[in-house]
């Protein structure tokens, strides 16, 4: 049963699980030339990045960020949020079903729980996206990805610890015409997708543009139900459909109008796991063959299983242009989707190993959940003219989220033994529904003053104010329980940046910045009303060089950051009763700093790029009881365990200076690709790419028995290309060494990365 406990105790109200689109995504087209879009152009030797509210070089701006256009994402492979952290640094992104933890320099999100807000935010078309669930969602038809590291809110949005991203799409262009691009993919898995979008033009001051993706691919996995039986459950065999429609109105030069909505339905199947145990070899400590030892995508199971998002969202961006040069801009963004995720949590088709000695357990462990999430945010931004000695930004911001869990109870269903029938099935089952309301409002603006030609000065300044509701009935092994609670949370976040240009071609900057995320509230687990966990802030320091090289041929950043990271948001065991699990705050001072490293160079039809980051992460000083340790009715509870005084024992751990959970302390990325020309119109283009991930621990306890270490990622992709006219074809494959690694580790189960994919991809441009 301790799966189960461990389960219902980290993640009671928000066992998320989000889709992911597999499918190889096709190389887009060129992007709008409008300057929303953020596109770059690195052979001019300008980068540009509109994250910042502004339009802005990059390469001259005091901030640690890397923009990669829609053909970069299709070169590099990135189909989905999660192969980013194979084409930039520092990024780790570890996906567990119907969530994931995105990191970025450690700081982020490395707790399975909906109630924990994300340190990284990330934003679709200027607009948060969700923040638990929905995670999965294709690119298609982007025109770039903005990865901003570092606190981030004195000039945009959300606030944020840890980094944000955002992912543009590709604007109508009034006056553009018809045009617009078609792309097919087949590959293994049986894998079939097409995408493709069209810009209408329909007046001198109206454009639209219509947008879609579709997939579908067999599972990657091979899985057996019991005694070898054929298992009857979906294996997650993907079916996916998307599309976005687009208006954007121009009736005057100094006013512009764009609306964007998106529909999703993404159907995973399911996400299979395994129990980490069947990851060894050898039993941990022996040299015993593991006689449960199996590969990553041979599993068993016997529970149902399912994964399926579907949601839609609209946005709505106004900016107004004054005749003397001030910006007026609203940005309003509204979403509502429903998750529904089932799973065999024991990850068998027999009973549950316990998590030690390998024991089988009698039981079939499932899990069940259906939530529909909506979320409504407002944007006001009043922005300066760029080209003054002084520039300034003032904003609004509004977000209001709500989790709906459905009435009757088994739409929150983990269940420990689902072989229990009749009168005593409630005393296995932990069950909730209701709703959790979220809000956060705030204020920030932000003052540039150049103090000569070639020295500028911003101070910037946010004040955010945050709140989270409970309004939850808990069946908890047949007791009933209410849960009506209230959290609120609120801080003032700056940044201080002075940024040099000392030539044309080398800039020189460095900031001090603050970041807030909120706390949040525990529920019911065998104890009432737990107290609520206290929000995180980060103090972080940097300074970075910015250089172009070879007559602009290339480009170079170099940072070093420096944060101290208090209140850090973890899981553990309940400090009096660590059967179950709580989230509490580490009191003493993080720390986290490292350095970073990117660069790109092109020649001819030579291209060239790659960045690097090394991390050093120590958690301050705590004592905590690790829930897996303990069985009900088996292991002995433990005495009391003090978070801040502890003692330290055999219990009762020393965490003090382990390593933060996903922050691995090194990550390397790097692509190549060459445009030969063989004239009349014909190009041939091959590329490939490479990104590692350093092991990392899942856990702050760092127990390698207990599956805590994941190991190194080392991914290998390639193309080759061959354009004829407005055709291309391409030949892809992605992680072609076949790696085997676990994507995440969550509730004792292990969650695969993709394998090997390859195929062909069909492209035309109109």
């Amino acid at each position: 049963m301790k799966a189960f406990i461990f389960m219902a105790g980290v993640s009671a109200l928000g066992f998320g699980f989000g889709t992911g689109a597999l499918a190889q995504q096709a190389a887009q087209p060129a992007a709008s030339s409008d300057a929303t879009t953020g596109t770059s152009d690195k052979s001019a030797g300008e980068i540009v990045v509109t994250a910042q509210r502004r339009h802005e070089n990059l390469l001259q701006t005091p901030i640690a960020a890397a923009v990669l256009s829609g053909a970069d994402l299709a070169q590099k492979g990135v189909v989905t949020v999660d192969q980013l952290q194979f084409a930039m640094p520092s990024v780790v992104i570890n996906n567990f079903g119907q969530g994931l933890e995105f990191n970025i320099r450690g700081i982020g999100k490395a707790e399975h729980n909906s109630q924990t807000t994300t340190g990284v935010i990330t934003y679709r078309d200027g607009v948060p996206s969700f923040p638990g669930y929905f995670q999965e969602e294709p690119y298609f038809d982007i025109a770039d990805i903005q990865v901003l590291r570092g606190p981030q809110g004195t000039i945009v949005g959300q606030n944020s610890t840890g980094g944000a991203v955002f992912a543009n799409t590709n604007d109508p262009i009034v006056g553009g015409g018809y045009h617009g691009y078609l792309n097919a993919n087949f590959g293994n898995y049986t894998d079939a997708g097409v995408q493709g979008a069209l810009n209408v033009p329909i007046s001198d001051t109206f454009a639209a543009r219509v947008a879609f993706f579709g997939d579908r691919r067999d599972s990657f996995y091979t899985i057996t139900g019991p005694g070898g039986t054929a298992y009857t459950g979906n294996p997650g065999n993907v079916r996916e459909a998307a599309g976005r429609i687009s208006f954007l109105w121009k009736p005057t030069s100094n006013l512009s109008i764009l609306s964007k909505t998106d529909f999703d339905y993404l159907d995973m199947g399911a996400y299979p796991a395994d129990p980490f145990e069947d990851r060894f070899a050898t039993i941990p400590g022996t040299n015993t063959p593991n006689p449960n030892h199996t590969d990553l995508f041979n599993i068993t199971a016997n529970g149902p299983q399912q994964a399926r998002d579907k949601f839609v969202r609209s946005i709505l961006k106004i900016d107004y242009a004054f005749d003397s040069g001030i910006k007026l801009r609203s940005i309003s963004g509204f979403s509502t989707g429903n998750t529904a995720y089932a799973a065999d949590l024991d990850g068998t088709a027999s009973g549950i190993p316990a998590q030690g000695p390998f024991v089988a357990v009698p039981a079939n462990e499932t899990f069940y959940d259906t939530v529909t999430e909506t979320q409504f945010s407002q944007e006001f931004n009043v922005i300066s003219p760029d080209n003054k000695p002084v520039t300034w930004l003032l904003g609004a911001f509004g977000l209001w989220d709500t989790y709906f869990f459905p009435a009757p109870f088994s739409n929150f269903d983990i269940n420990a033994n689902s072989t229990v029938t009749g009168v005593y099935a409630p005393y296995y089952n932990y069950q909730l529904y209701g709703r959790n309301p979220e809000r956060s409002l705030a204020a920030f603006g932000q003052i540039g003053f150049s103090l000569t030609s070639t020295l500028k000065l911003d101070l910037g300044g946010r004040y955010t104010d945050s709140r989270t509701t409970n309004y939850v009935s808990v069946q908890q092994y047949g007791t009933l329980i209410s849960d009506s609670q209230i959290a609120s949370s609120h801080a003032f976040s700056y940044k201080v940046s002075l940024g040099w240009k000392i030539d044309p071609d080398n800039f020189l900057y460095a900031f001090a910045a603050s970041g807030f995320k909120p706390g949040g509230l525990n529920v019911p687990v065998g104890l009432g009303n737990p107290a609520p966990f206290a929000p995180e802030t980060v103090q972080s320091f940097e300074g970075g060089w910015k250089s172009n090289f070879g007559g602009g041929h290339g480009h170079l950043t170099i940072d070093g950051f420096y944060n101290n990271y208090k209140n850090f948001q973890v899981i553990i065991g309940y400090p009096t009763y660590p059967t179950f699990g709580d989230e509490l705050n580490v009191a003493n001072t993080t720390r986290i700093y490292g350095f970073e490293a990117e660069a790109d160079y092109k020649i001819g039809g030579l291209t060239l790029d790659g960045g690097i980051s090394v991390v050093h992460s120590a958690l301050g000083q705590f004592y905590a009881n690790d829930p897996r340790n303990y069985i009900s009715g088996v292991s002995a509870v433990p005495p009391p365990c003090d978070p801040n005084v502890g003692p330290a024992s055999a219990t009762c751990y020393n965490l003090k200076g382990v390593q933060q959970a996903y922050s691995p302390p090194f990550t390397f990325n790097a692509s190549a690709k060459y445009d030969l020309d063989l004239g009349q119109d014909n190009r041939l283009t091959p590329s490939v790419n490479f990104g590692h991930v350093a092991p990392q621990w899942a856990t702050l306890f760092e127990n390698v028995n207990l599956g805590d270490r994941l190991q190194a990622r080392n991914i290998l992709g390639a193309q080759l290309g061959l354009k004829h006219g407005s055709w291309t074809v391409t030949v892809y494959g992605t992680n072609l060494t076949n790696e085997h690694y676990v994507a995440a580790l969550n509730s004792g189960l292990d969650f695969a990365g993709p394998p090997r994919q390859y195929g062909l991809k069909l492209l035309e441009v109109f």
